[in-house]
């Protein structure tokens, strides 16, 4: 069985990212196994889980919510990188592919966010029919 989320690009985009991390993750030093290799680990893994999560909400507000929270993660991982960059854990050529890839995610998400934000805004039809309703007009 495939799930609705398991077809989502973003979703498909999100393991790709995850990989990366995870091939990032394997370059840090041992000292960093419990904090900073955690942390990016579970902040890109995370991406993913909440855009599964969020696609069987009941509602777009819910669903645009679990997508708000992918986003965070996804911004974490960012600030993670910095930190990685900053220790010279590896160079900045070794971060690109996970920046770059980072960055696609990160406008995919956000645009389907807005589209799921847009599909809940009114129309100005039906908030003139509202309106009218309200004050007992018609239009």
């Amino acid at each position: 069985m495939i799930y609705k989320f398991q077809k989502l690009e973003i979703y498909q985009l999100a393991l790709q990212y995850i990989g990366l991390i995870y091939e990032l993750a394997e370059k840090l030093p041992r000292s960093e196994d419990f904090n900073l290799k955690s942390q990016i680990t579970r902040a890109a893994t995370s991406i993913a889980l909440n855009i599964a999560e969020g696609s069987t909400s009941q509602s777009d507000p819910e669903q645009s919510r679990f997508l708000g929270m992918a986003l965070r993660s996804l911004v974490e991982t960012v600030a993670c990188q910095d930190v990685i960059e900053l220790k010279k854990y590896v160079t900045s050529d070794e971060l690109s592919p996970s920046r770059e890839l980072g960055s696609k995610l990160f406008a995919k998400v956000q645009s389907m966010k807005r589209f799921l934000g847009q599909s809940q805004t009114p129309t100005d039809e039906s908030r003139n029919a509202r309106r009218s309703s309200v004050v007992g007009r018609r239009s």
